[in-house]
């Protein structure tokens, strides 16, 4: 295997990404604490506080809105590489996606619909999500069965003459308790009986305000409740939606999946990068300031290993992440699936370790709300199981290298 030689990032993407920079450290993360306390002290934790759409404003107004914009569709955006390393930047913060209208699921939903959809549909969902004026969601996990394997889904799509007819219970359908949620995009059976299984499935646009569409819960990761975008577990009793809902058509589903999916993947390990050189700064900031046995802690020998470790491991994820990012950008996405699926491990198994050690330097404040860690690991360990469990994506990459020597042996019979 040859060493990949990654191209230099444009002179443009260098300056977003120093832009970018800057405006998360003047603005978004001094505004961390105001926005938690915003959030607390508004009366309703489901309304984004004030201080978000300040930010949104602001980085709007300097140009640095939708990102993300596939370049295939938006010749003047970032490729997948050099858009890599701002949005590590922005995962620097928990809030530092959003402002950018750069934040999950709304990234993923706006690509399905620029890949997918009608031009009427982007007129009514597509153009809002870009102006940041509405959020969404991604209704695809059900709580009845196991969704890593997206086969088992069994909320059901039925055609009804002009309209389709919608019933099923939905759960960690991230961003449906948030009162900006407007559209979702719904995964169920249209063809329950096809002998392909992976054509019966389908995609359609869901409205919030749909009659039988009931928000039941807010879940909680760890105890976070991640307000105000939230993770939904929503009931479909019988939802009428028009049939020129559907997206792409009847049957798609696993094919839209898949080109959502590698986007949103690599978008997630980008972010989790940029957590965990945050982490990494504050556990060496934190080893430096406190003393115990007669030394700082940075001069015990066990944080030092840590911090070599985490120091390696990060550049580790960092360039194995840039490389999926450039397979993506030359060989499409279904040929980058392997480099996905590789990063998708190991960048949240990295930044969980990490974070864990820098809870361990912190001590008791490591697991307290003075410290972004505690909130940081149930970020991390979710990030294990969003998009496809590990065991999913080990699977795909030891079915792709054993491929290779199921090709060999052939040959030589």
């Amino acid at each position: 295997m040859s060493i990949p030689v990654l191209p230099p990032p444009s002179a443009k993407a260098v300056e977003i990404g120093e832009r970018v920079k800057a405006f998360l450290e003047e603005h978004i993360i001094p505004a961390e604490p105001v926005y938690h306390r915003q959030l607390e002290e508004g009366g309703d934790r489901w309304k984004s506080p004030p201080i978000m759409e300040e930010l949104k404003e602001k980085a709007r107004k300097q140009g640095l809105w939708n990102l993300f914009l596939p370049k295939k569709h938006f010749p003047d955006s970032l490729t997948n590489l050099e858009y890599a390393s701002i949005c590590e930047m922005m995962g620097r913060s928990p809030i530092g996606g959003e402002p950018f209208n750069c934040s999950a699921p709304d990234t993923g939903n706006m690509e399905t619909l620029i890949l997918y959809a009608t031009d009427a549909q982007k007129k009514q969902w597509l153009e809002p999500l870009m102006e940041g004026k509405i959020r969404s969601a991604f209704a695809m996990t059900e709580p009845a069965v196991a969704s890593s394997d997206a086969t088992n889904i069994r909320s059901s799509i039925k055609r009804d003459g002009d309209h389709y007819v919608i019933n099923g219970r939905k759960w960690w359908t991230s961003g449906a308790p948030d009162h900006r949620c407007k559209i979702m995009i719904f995964m169920g059976q249209t063809d329950p009986d096809n002998s392909e299984k992976h054509k019966r499935q389908s995609m359609v646009l869901v409205p919030m305000d749909t009659p039988g569409v009931t928000m039941m819960r807010s879940l909680s990761v760890f105890g976070y409740d991640d307000a105000p975008h939230g993770h939904g577990e929503v009931d479909f009793k019988d939802v009428r939606v028009p049939a020129s809902n559907i997206l792409l058509g009847e049957g798609r589903g696993f094919e839209i999946a898949q080109g959502r999916l590698g986007p949103g993947r690599i978008h997630h390990c980008m972010r989790t990068i940029g957590l965990a050189e945050r982490t990494l700064e504050s556990l060496c900031q934190r080893a430096m300031a406190r003393t115990a046995f007669g030394k700082s802690i940075a001069e015990q020998g066990v944080t030092r290993q840590w911090i070599a470790e985490s120091r390696m491991e990060i550049d580790q994820s960092r360039l194995l992440t840039l490389y999926a990012a450039h397979m993506m950008d030359t060989v499409g996405n279904k040929a980058a699936r392997r480099e996905i699926a590789m990063i998708k491990v190991v960048a949240p198994k990295m930044a969980q370790k990490l974070v864990d050690r820098a809870i361990q330097v912190h001590g008791g404040g490591g697991v307290s709300q003075d410290f972004h860690l505690a909130y940081a690991y149930a970020r991390t360990r979710t990030m294990r199981i969003v998009d496809g469990p590990d065991a999913v994506h080990e699977e795909a990459v030891a079915r792709l290298e054993l491929r290779k020597y199921e090709d060999r042996s052939q040959k030589r019979k």
